[in-house]
């Protein structure tokens, strides 16, 4: 999905369409309907906190405005940026919805989040059909359905990426962004692939993009051009196999179509740091509400947990955990806040507290 919760609150704000929007903010962001029906936004300029950009619409990211980018540091760059608070529940209810849309035509799916799927189109029909002169038109025709059901079930625009296997197709879903199709086959490799940076390919990160710049590989097509034995020295027997392997367009892996969560937790920056004493009933209403959205998704998901876990950042940006083992799993709201408050009774609160977390483990299906 293209900028995927900016473009739910574009839905809901449509006189925003085309300006820059950073989703990220608090409930104090919430717009204000004036006397003339009009809304106020709040905006980027003079932010002060600890929020976190969730995500933007294009126009903000024009600026340089990205996901995981402090809104202080967001707020530098696009300060006339609208400012929208984050609603996790919309965003899951258009997520269900584009999941639909999508199995309406191709039911053999693989779940990668709120966001994004895999699909596996080769036994449907006409997939393996030419179209006139295109070799995939067949192919091509069956993603353009796939964006036209998810267009009608929610209004908002997706991007696909179709290729022999999921590594190609990641990168190929990111060619043309927004609302895109790519199309791509092993002989595209050296004219569309290879002369992309190495990051775009998912599973390289930072400090392997770093460790490949640093022996002059910056883009797809110098890393395809080394030797497997060379990479493998340089990045161990497994990781510098798979790079050589994922630089040629190669991926084995098979959609996985089912699979439990591990965990499930919730947390919070807070806006300012607090204090175990003074800002007590503060904290326990926090821990009180991060309790209760964790059993709301136990809860919704069909699971119980039998660890459950605090998860506290302090003032010097040291994080610490607590875990409790149960005699038996839970998905109530006020056990898995008492569980929870026994956690924090094992922790050494004399300093402040910027985040606070509650997790779900070692998960059963009720």
């Amino acid at each position: 999905m293209d900028a995927f919760y900016a473009s739910v609150e574009l839905l809901r704000y449509p006189e925003l369409a085309g300006k820059a929007v950073v989703i990220g903010g608090g409930k104090r962001h919430q717009p204000m309907l004036q006397p003339d029906g009009s809304r106020q936004f709040s905006t980027l300029q003079g932010y002060a906190g600890r929020g976190v950009v969730t995500t933007a619409t294009y126009a903000a990211r024009d600026h340089g405005v990205h996901s995981g980018m402090g809104l202080m540091k967001a707020a530098a760059l696009a300060p006339l940026a609208v400012l929208l608070p984050v609603d996790f529940e919309q965003y899951r209810l258009y997520s269900r919805r584009f999941k639909a849309a999508v199995a309406e035509v191709a039911p053999l799916i693989e779940d990668r989040g709120i966001d994004e799927v895999y699909i596996d189109l080769s036994d449907l029909p006409g997939a393996q059909e030419a179209v006139g002169h295109d070799a995939c038109g067949g192919v091509r025709a069956l993603a353009q359905e796939i964006r036209n059901s998810v267009r009608r079930a929610t209004g908002l625009s997706c991007s696909i990426g179709v290729s022999p296997n999921k590594l190609l197709s990641k990168i190929a879903s990111e060619l043309d962004k927004p609302d895109g199709l790519s199309v791509i086959t092993a002989a595209d490799l050296p004219l569309r692939i290879w002369p992309l940076p190495v990051r775009r390919i998912n599973g390289i990160g930072p400090k392997a993009a770093d460790k490949l710049m640093a022996l002059g590989l910056r883009t797809v097509g110098e890393l395809a051009a080394c030797q497997r034995d060379w990479l493998q020295q340089h990045f161990g027997r497994s990781y510098g196999r798979w790079l050589y392997e994922a630089a040629h367009g190669l991926d084995e892996r098979p959609l996985v179509t089912h699979s439990d969560p591990v965990s499930m937790s919730r947390e919070t920056t807070f806006d300012r740091d607090l204090h175990a004493v003074r800002d007590r009933v503060e904290l326990s209403s926090v821990l009180t509400a991060l309790a209760t959205q964790v059993a709301t998704d136990l809860q919704r998901k069909g699971f119980a947990s039998r660890t459950i876990g605090i998860k506290l950042r302090f003032e010097d940006f040291k994080t610490v955990t607590r875990d409790l083992s149960l005699p038996a799993p839970i998905a109530d709201a006020a056990a898995l806040r008492q569980a929870a408050g026994q956690c924090l009774k094992r922790v050494d609160l004399s300093r402040r507290l910027r985040l606070l977390g509650v997790r779900a483990g070692a998960l059963v299906r009720l």
